[in-house]
């Protein structure tokens, strides 16, 4: 295995060469590879999927190098050169799919004498030429490479408008009652005597869940709501016509149908009958946990007529308390970033058999800290954590590829890119930290594979949150968290506290699961039958799913950041959910059990995406899939 790793600059002034080299040569090494398919050589079909493969390689580490650097480099110059490269990345990736004369080389193979994999990764080829309308006459498939190049475009503009969108409140000190001491220390007063408030996570989320005021809450969770808008609305709009004219094109009812054709869910269809499973288990949870905190909130407000979601957090988080004897700032104190940090990457070695090794590399950040992986004697990959808001930065917490891991060319390469705050965390910033590193293991474990179309997260999009959603599990293990979770004098969280937590933890989980519906079929609606007022459809849903009433003048759409990416798919994170309870299952009462944490990582992470999703979860449980652990989460009273 080469050691080859990324190198980047360790001067300011080589930004713009690294992208060259990171980007514009590597795709004119796809590009050459593509030439060379095409040269009308004689090959087997092994050669020519080799040959495809290189071009696989070339093509992914341009596209997460740009894509990444986009969405994270500080400079806004460097940015908007990597967001350039980036669309030329996805456009070449448009053109490869369209090229009449690449689709009749690969369709011209035969999958006789391949072995498994690669006759997947042959099949596979052939079914994504086919989506992309290959086989069109050369006027359809000119129309349908402007439309994909338009919806790139598109997508990147209405995350951009996200990105670079933080808006802000001022407000006097006063109205800061019932944050935390280290949150108003971190605050001070300018000049004017007014504190600044952002939309950034470290700041919203204390303020929803911490602040008294109800005035302050509501004027910073609108704000938050209006990200994003103007700007996104016609983008959206522009967005969801153009996915809709293509798959119309390519001989599909809608959006949602050609994109879930190659998803463990398999149809729109489907879709749909999810999200009515979903109504009729999540509606009368969501009902009893949203009466809970109306009459809470009345006994604060005895004119409140509804919970919004500038009502939400903090409400629950006075219900935990009082019913459930938890309170949020007695558990905040266990848990410190750098303590965090460790905590999180030690648990998973020890749960995955791998190390962790810290690396002095140069970054496109101070703040970015690089670590080797390795296992079984030798190493397996690199990591970095970018894990601290700043401006311009990509605002949510994902895993972002670097490298695919290939056997005998590149060692696998991702990157966490959080907002968790740099001093004390919420229990939920914990959850955040296991569940996206959760994404990033997947990333490196399951890189090494022969075939970078297989490579690291490369299972069914709507899979890819199962794993992460599993390890969520490992916060809530008293044993986990007191290895790690101590108050400034070293104190371990007490036992009696994590179990109180894991109990008051029940409410607001129908609740909880009716908002995450109520994405699902935002998500899936506006791609169905793309409205044309956007926030009245918007309405709509909030209207049937709730739970809680919109703030008036809000846009939430418009700031809905994972429409680009998950398009009508954000029915994932459920999906995945209902298989990450059942995986739960099998670990039993010992979730560090090193022999079934070495099981899971051989049979669910390490294959990538060499088989079916589906196939990998009934290897792993001895059988398929089930609701049964899901619904027994969801409906386990407080």
């Amino acid at each position: 295995m080469t050691a080859d790793l990324t190198r980047f600059p360790a001067f300011a002034g080589d930004w713009h060469a690294f992208l060259a080299d990171a980007v514009g040569a590597s795709l004119a090494a796809a590009r050459n590879r593509l030439a060379t398919l095409k040269d009308g050589s004689e090959r087997t079909t092994a050669q020519v999927l080799g040959v495809w493969n290189q071009c696989d390689v070339a093509l992914g580490r341009a596209s997460a190098a740009a894509h990444l650097i986009a969405e994270v480099h500080p400079d806004p110059e460097v940015r908007a050169a990597a967001e350039t490269g980036a669309r030329a990345a996805e456009d070449l990736a448009t053109e490869r799919g369209l090229d009449h004369a690449l689709w009749r080389v690969l369709a011209g193979t035969s999958a006789d004498g391949l072995d498994t994999e690669a006759a997947r990764l042959r099949e596979h080829v052939l079914r994504d030429f086919r989506r992309t309308g290959v086989d069109r006459p050369e006027q359809e498939r000119d129309l349908l490479r402007s439309l994909a190049q338009r919806c790139t475009a598109l997508g990147l503009e209405f995350s951009r408008n996200i990105r670079e969108g933080t808006r802000s409140i001022r407000v006097r000190p006063d109205k800061l009652d019932g944050l935390p001491d280290d949150f108003r220390a971190e605050h001070p007063a300018a000049d004017d005597g007014l504190v600044t408030l952002t939309t950034e996570y470290p700041d919203l989320v204390p303020v929803r869940t911490y602040t008294h005021d109800a005035g302050v809450r509501g004027a910073l969770t609108g704000e938050w709501l209006r990200i994003g808008w103007p700007q996104n609305a016609p983008v959206l709009a522009e967005l969801l016509r153009l996915r809709a004219e293509r798959a119309t094109l390519l001989g599909y009812t809608d959006w949602p149908t050609y994109d879930a054709e190659v998803k463990m869910i398999g149809s729109g269809e489907a879709i749909a009958a999810f999200v009515e499973r979903l109504d009729a288990l999540t509606a009368e949870p969501a009902r009893r946990d949203v009466r809970v905190l109306l009459a809470r909130l009345r006994f604060d407000d005895p004119d409140a007529a509804v919970v919004t979601p500038a009502d939400n957090l903090y409400y629950e988080r006075v219900v935990r308390r009082e019913q459930h004897g938890v309170d949020a700032q007695e558990v905040r104190r266990y848990f410190r970033y750098d303590a965090v940090r460790t905590g999180v990457m030690d648990t998973v070695a020890r749960l995955l058999d791998l190390t962790f090794t810290p690396v002095d590399a140069p970054t496109w950040h101070p703040d970015v800290e690089v670590y080797d992986v390795a296992s079984d004697g030798g190493r397996i990959g690199r990591v970095y954590l970018d894990m601290h808001p700043r401006p311009g930065k990509f605002t949510h917490d994902a895993q972002f590829p670097l490298v695919p891991g290939v056997a005998g060319r590149h060692l696998a390469e991702g990157v966490l890119v959080c907002n968790l705050p740099a001093g004390t965390l919420e229990h939920e910033d914990v959850l955040t930290f296991f569940h996206e590193f959760g994404h990033l293991v997947h990333e490196i474990v399951g890189g090494g594979q022969r075939w970078a179309a297989f490579a690291g997260v490369a299972t069914e999009w709507d899979f890819i949150e199962a794993p992460s959603q599993l390890l969520e599990e490992w916060a809530w293990d008293p044993d986990v968290l007191r290895a790690f979770a101590t108050d400034v004098d070293g104190t371990p969280i007490p036992a009696d506290l994590v179990a109180r937590m894991r109990a008051a933890d029940a409410f607001g989980r129908g609740a909880w699961a009716r908002r995450q519906l109520n994405f699902t079929a935002l998500s899936y609606g506006l791609h169905a039958a793309p409205p044309e007022d956007l926030d009245a459809y918007t309405a709509e849903i909030d209207a049937r799913f709730g739970p809680y009433t919109p703030l008036p003048d809000t846009h939430m759409s418009s700031g809905f950041g994972h429409l680009p990416e998950y398009g009508s798919a954000y029915y994932t994170y459920l999906w995945s959910l209902v298989i990450a309870k059942d995986l739960r299952t099998a670990f039993g009462e010992d979730l560090m059990d090193p022999e079934m944490g070495r099981r899971y990582r051989d049979a669910i992470l390490a294959p990538g995406g060499t088989a079916d999703a589906a196939d990998l979860v009934e290897r792993f449980l001895g059988r398929p899939t089930t609701f049964d652990a899901f619904e027994q989460w969801l409906t386990t009273p407080a």
